[in-house]
């Protein structure tokens, strides 16, 4: 690795939504440098095999490291399920030693069965996460007693990616979902998707007022905050100078358009080629 506070964190997504975490981090953990990467050019991974989100995903940890960045978060839920273990196991050994990769499935796993009293739980996910069975075998594992009922919801983040989560249609569509899950008497609901983060006020409207939902940035935020002070050889080496780069594969005046309505803020985004 580099020398002393010379490395970013890496934040990576299929597209908008992982600036949601990007968001919370800022506000959570504002000392430290920030590369994000949304790999717009190639969303939804949530539509695509499990090699194909391999291979995108592995092409990402080789944008970071290329930028200097090696501690990476897959903010990206499908990429966490899908690719996050096998990156860990073979990928980075043979292609990048020094460089750690995080993903965000088993904190937010651990956070609904430590913080919430739960007994029928809802995942609201892309297909490939629902497909991989990574939440429910993460989360029966700390309790095997629990109910989990999975969805998979494919048309919303496309819908989001082209800025209509606040449309008529969007809503129609979130509403059919939502009463699929209700009908299971669910009492916590895991948003398995970081774009989904832009709908939560949606979904709280939506259903029941007393439905737990499960918010990745917070939960996220509080895991690296926890995370980084275990590991003071980590923290050691990321660059503090409260600078934050964004990234995008596809279009970027696009992204900065949305995504400065999602970061609440303008942002600047750079246009980038992955090889």
């Amino acid at each position: 690795m580099s020398s002393q506070g010379d490395y970013p964190i890496g934040i990576f997504d299929s597209g908008f939504g992982g600036l949601t975490i990007l968001k919370q981090l800022k506000k959570s953990l504002p000392r430290y440098n920030y590369l994000y990467f949304g790999d717009s050019k190639n969303a939804p991974y949530g539509n695509k095999t499990k090699k194909e989100i391999y291979n995108l995903t592995c092409h990402a940890i080789d944008f970071f490291v290329s930028k200097n960045c090696h501690f990476i978060i897959l903010a990206c839920n499908t990429a966490s399920a899908n690719a996050l273990r096998k990156i860990q196991k073979y990928y980075l050994p043979k292609h990048h030693p020094n460089t750690k990769v995080l993903g965000v499935t088993i904190p937010i796993s651990e956070f609904s069965i430590q913080n919430i009293n739960s007994k029928n739980i809802g995942i609201l996910a892309t297909r490939a996460t629902v497909k991989s069975k990574t939440f429910p075998k993460e989360i029966k594992k700390l309790n095997p007693n629990l109910n989990i009922f999975q969805l998979s919801a494919p048309k919303l983040v496309t819908l989001i990616e082209s800025g209509q989560h606040n449309t008529d249609i969007s809503k129609t569509i979130l509403a059919k979902y939502l009463k699929t899950l209700e009908k299971r008497k669910i009492d916590t609901l895991i948003l398995g998707c970081t774009h989904y983060e832009l709908l939560s006020n949606q979904i709280q409207k939506l259903t029941n007022s007393k439905l737990n939902i499960v918010s990745s940035p917070i939960v996220v935020a509080n895991k690296l905050k926890d995370y980084l002070k275990r590991h003071p050889e980590i923290e050691h080496n990321l660059a503090k100078n409260s600078q934050i780069s964004i990234n995008t594969s596809g279009d970027p005046e696009k992204f900065q358009r949305l995504g400065s309505i999602f970061f609440e803020t303008k942002i600047k985004v750079q246009k980038v080629k992955l090889t």
